[in-house]
């Protein structure tokens, strides 16, 4: 039997819902029944909000985005270690939010359909990295900087992802707060 979902709360339940099961079985395990079932609620109300599997993928992609970022916490790090352990905790905490991103980012490279959202995945992250570097002193062009350093932490996530050792990830996360030192702010050091 399908549970009652509070007005306004089924949307967010569907797109939570669906990077789960995406984390866990990978785009082809994904249906409208097994969303549902997980949920527990009826499979209409997958069509009723988002009408197709596109949509709502699309949707689950900028909402699982929005989420990492949120607990990233890169305006607030203080120093190398905090950076460190503030994004393996993030990760750590919530890793169906990456297997979920690579999920869609790896179909996108078989399916035109996902390339926009994975595109747009890439700008927000970008956009996320260049105002942090902003918020901590860094003028001028920063766009190489930021993509650089966006580059270093997706690559180091990813590996998190494969089962790296988490201490090798947080020397090399402190690594890439230390390169940055030169051109951060005072509020960086």
């Amino acid at each position: 039997m399908a549970r009652r979902v509070a007005y306004g709360e089924g949307r967010d339940l569907l797109i939570s819902t669906t990077v789960d099961v995406v984390a866990e079985r990978g785009l082809r395990g994904l249906t409208f029944r097994a969303i549902a079932d997980r949920a527990g609620v009826n499979n209409s109300l997958i069509a009723h909000h988002f009408g197709t599997r596109e949509a709502l993928l699309a949707a689950a992609l900028e909402w699982a985005v929005e989420q990492s970022i949120e607990s990233s916490g890169l305006l607030d790090l203080a120093s190398e270690q905090v950076f460190a352990d503030t994004l393996l905790d993030a990760v750590s905490r919530r890793p169906q939010l990456q297997a979920f991103q690579y999920e869609m980012i790896l179909e996108a490279r078989r399916n035109e359909l996902f390339r926009a959202p994975v595109a747009k995945l890439y700008t927000r992250y970008h956009e996320v990295v260049i105002e942090s570097l902003r918020h901590y002193g860094v003028d001028g062009d920063v766009d190489a900087l930021a993509r650089s350093t966006f580059a270093a932490l997706d690559g180091l996530v990813l590996q998190y992802m494969a089962g790296v050792d988490p201490e090798e990830l947080r020397a090399a996360l402190v690594q890439v707060w230390t390169s940055l030192r030169p051109v951060l702010g005072t509020s960086a050091a």
